[in-house]
Formats: structure tokens, C-alpha cells, sequence
């Protein structure tokens, strides 16, 4: 199997008035030395909205350093901007991405076991973040998201780590397969098969079947702006 590097380590703390105040931990930053990582994520992380963030199976955010290129480009005036760990992650490297990483792989990262459940499912707050209304909204269109781990076997992680890949399902699909299929071009056979999948966070087998029954996701919106929800 492939390894990749553990190049940045990140974890925050709640700010309580990050938008007209509306606590989030997203401003994350680097951590030196070996860090805990138990069901919930890293020792010290924090979340300021745990029905939305966080949990055992939001466990740990990976992005890719490959990605942040392509954001300064598509943004120059807020290039400054887009560098690890601006999109929230708590883990980052390279030569790993949406389409190469699968729903249900699983990896050794340090002593630790983890295994990829879930795309991550941005939102408003990366506006805020950056200054760029409708952020989030490229980022799930784009399906340049990062993705999410659930903890299989605690351990300790530090920067430098091997990042072993140790296992995937001959039928899994990629991340960039998963959100396309959710948000950009539905697949009824990539729809059927996240709805099925036992290894994809429940929240998402959820959305895979609301998709197949032509059921609206009444949140997205507000997810996506900000906005209270309609009554």
C-alpha cells in the first residue's frame, strides 16, 4: 500500500464571537510534538457547534496542501489567505485528494488507525473566514472539500508521520464520486450505493437516500449562507 507524510497538525479553540456573535473553532492552528487522538478527535481541539462539527464521526478533517494552489489562483486577492490550515483541517499533506482517497479507507497515521467516512460538507462559515461570499458554496461544487475520519483505534500523532494506507473495498467510491453524485450530477447507481454503504458516516446515507427520493435537503441553504432557517 501507498504512504504519504503528515505535513501539518492543527487543532482550535472556540471563539465566541467569530460572526456577529457565532462561535466557531475554525481558526486552527500548528501543534508541535505528539498529540492524542481518541474517538472524538485531537486532545485540545474544540467545537463550538457539536451538532454540526465534531463527534466521533467528525472526528478529524484532512485536507490536501495540493489544494491551496489552485484557491490563490482562483483568488488572488486573497491568496495571502489560502494556506493550510485555512479551510479548518485538523490534518494536512500532499499526493493525497478527493479522488484519490475512498469512503472506507483506512489509514495508519502515527500509532493511530483511522478510516475515511464521510466527505466534508462545507459551509457558511468559510465565507466568513476568507472574506469570499459564496466560498462555500464553490468549494461543494467544486468537490474540493477535504474529508473526514472516524478514530478505529486510538493513538498519538505528530507531524512527520507516516500516513500508511492500509485498506480499501473493492467497491468503495472516492470522495469527488460522493459529492458529485450529492450535489452535482446525481448517479441513481452512486446514489444506491453510498445509501448502502455501512462504512459512510449515517448523516450522508441519509442525503444519498433523500437524493434518491427527490426529497429537497430543507438545510443546505442555511447550511451553505448563514440565513435562518424559513418558517
Amino acid at each position: 500500500m501507498t504512504a504519504n507524510r503528515l505535513i501539518g497538525l492543527y487543532t482550535g479553540r472556540v471563539a465566541t464571537d467569530f460572526a456577529n456573535g457565532r462561535a466557531s473553532a475554525i481558526d486552527k492552528q500548528p501543534v508541535a510534538g505528539a498529540v492524542t487522538v481518541e474517538s472524538l478527535g485531537l486532545a485540545g481541539d474544540e467545537q463550538a457547534d457539536p451538532d454540526n462539527h465534531g463527534g466521533s464521526e467528525r472526528a478529524l478533517l484532512h485536507y490536501s496542501l495540493d489544494r491551496y494552489d489552485g484557491w490563490r489562483v482562483q483568488y488572488p486577492d486573497h491568496a495571502a489567505r489560502f494556506a493550510a490550515p485555512g479551510l479548518g483541517e485538523n490534518l494536512a499533506s500532499h499526493g493525497m485528494d478527493e479522488h484519490s482517497v475512498h469512503i472506507g479507507d483506512i489509514y495508519r497515521i502515527g500509532t493511530a488507525r483511522v478510516q475515511v467516512n464521510q466527505p466534508r460538507t462545507p459551509c457558511w462559515k468559510l465565507d466568513v473566514r476568507f472574506g469570499i461570499p459564496g466560498l462555500a458554496r464553490e468549494v461543494q461544487e467544486t468537490g474540493r472539500c477535504g474529508w473526514f475520519y472516524r478514530v478505529l483505534q486510538p493513538g498519538t500523532l505528530t507531524v512527520g508521520d507516516t500516513i500508511e494506507h492500509l485498506e480499501r473495498r473493492p467497491d468503495s467510491l472516492s470522495i469527488a464520486a460522493a459529492m458529485a453524485a450529492v450535489y452535482r450530477q446525481p448517479d441513481a447507481q452512486h446514489l444506491q450505493q453510498l445509501a448502502d454503504c455501512a462504512a459512510l458516516a449515517s448523516n450522508w446515507r441519509e442525503k444519498a437516500r433523500r437524493k434518491l427520493r427527490g426529497t429537497p435537503d430543507a438545510r443546505s441553504h442555511q447550511r451553505l449562507t448563514g440565513e435562518p432557517p424559513t418558517r
